[in-house]
């Protein structure tokens, strides 16, 4: 592959790409999970730029070869203006793979689904949000962890966190968080609650939130103990199922910010301890994104995946069998399949979103 100016940030990519399989082939690398995992996943984001870059450069130096050889033969003009014609294509694909996306895309992702106004036909909407992303996991091939569930007497589920893992170190586009980013924010329901005797449309709603799951063993975040209060006490479940007589349950409470996590579905108080301690690297993670992000107006964070919990991003019309995505304008009328897990038109939409606001904000960046 030839120098190519034009393109020094591809040309860094493709020197950090070989530099890091360098290191990944090292022995005391190898033997650190939390290394391999964290050059993984920046080898996998550098990989989509290199092969960019590849199929360009490639398509450049057959150009300049052909142009060469086209006044001795009329078979190489004729190569010539097809790969004239193929060259603008592999540059205007390397131009987009350059433009920075979320570093998160190929974490995996923890998800939180809270009952909001509606009562236990709130409840029963987020459980229906529950399975519906667990569907939607088990069709992209993630494993599904539920983390804790308060379920209700008639199925519904009053609060959950679940973790949704991908397996191996996935392409950045491919990974969990690359999809169930755009979740967060409130859906809403319309529909003829089961409680409901007269037929009545009713109007409900639950909030979702999501958050890129910290590595277990990182130091990407580090809590001190002292910043931590632990309370125990004894788990109970719906209907007195799970009512435990050891006090296995625990909750943590980050300090500094009051922010706290309640575990109690594991059977041992340090198997819930493990859970929530998870969950609260993984909130501080996000956190610290967050602020990252705000402070050097990255890139990462577009219009279409809001910070605002209390945002509505989605209303499922039971009556119509319809599905809008209000950030986006997407609608369809296959609610029922959604709820199936049949979410990747829905989630396509964000993305496209996503990825125009990016381009935008690329081209606006170099006038």
């Amino acid at each position: 592959m030839s120098d190519d100016t034009k393109f020094p940030a591809a040309q860094a990519a493709v020197e950090e790409y070989h530099s890091i399989e360098e290191q990944m082939g090292h022995p005391e690398v190898a033997a650190d999970p939390a290394k391999m995992r964290k050059l993984g996943r920046r080898h996998a984001e550098l990989g989509v730029i290199v092969a960019a870059y590849q199929k360009y450069c490639g398509v450049r130096d057959d150009l300049e070869a052909a142009q060469e050889l086209a006044g001795e033969d009329e078979s190489f003009a004729q190569e010539a203006k097809r790969l004239e014609e193929q060259l603008p294509e592999a540059e205007e694909a390397l131009r987009t793979a350059l433009i920075p996306r979320d570093p998160d895309d190929a974490r995996d992702t923890i998800m939180e689904i809270k009952a909001g106004t509606g009562g236990e036909e709130a409840a029963l909407f987020a459980g229906d949000l529950l399975r519906m992303y667990t569907r939607y996991a088990e069709k992209r091939g993630w494993k599904v962890e539920v983390l804790s569930e308060n379920s209700t007497e008639l199925g519904g589920v009053k609060d959950c966190e679940v973790a949704f893992r991908s397996k191996g170190t996935p392409e950045p586009a491919d990974g969990v968080w690359a999809s169930l980013k755009y979740e967060g924010g409130v859906h809403r329901v319309q529909r003829v609650p089961v409680t409901e005797s007269q037929g009545r449309i009713q109007t409900s709603a639950a909030g979702v939130y999501v958050f890129p799951e910290a590595d277990d063993d990182t130091d990407e975040i580090e809590i001190d103990p002292k910043d931590i209060r632990v309370d125990t006490y004894m788990s109970s479940g719906a209907g007195g199922q799970g009512v435990n007589t050891t006090y296995s349950a625990v909750r943590l409470t980050y300090l500094p910010t009051g922010m706290m996590v309640t575990m109690q579905d594991e059977r041992s108080q340090i198997q819930n301890r493990e859970a929530a301690m998870r969950v609260l690297k993984s909130r501080l993670l996000a956190i610290k994104h967050e602020e990252e992000a705000a402070e050097a107006a990255d890139l990462r964070h577009s219009q279409v995946r809001s910070l605002d919990r209390s945002e509505r991003i989605r209303t499922y019309n039971f009556p119509e069998n319809r599905i809008v995505d209000h950030r986006t304008g997407y609608k369809a009328y296959n609610l029922d399949q959604v709820l199936d897990g049949d979410l990747q038109a829905v989630i396509d939409s964000d993305i496209q979103a996503d990825e125009a606001d990016r381009l935008a904000r690329a081209a606006g960046g170099n006038d």
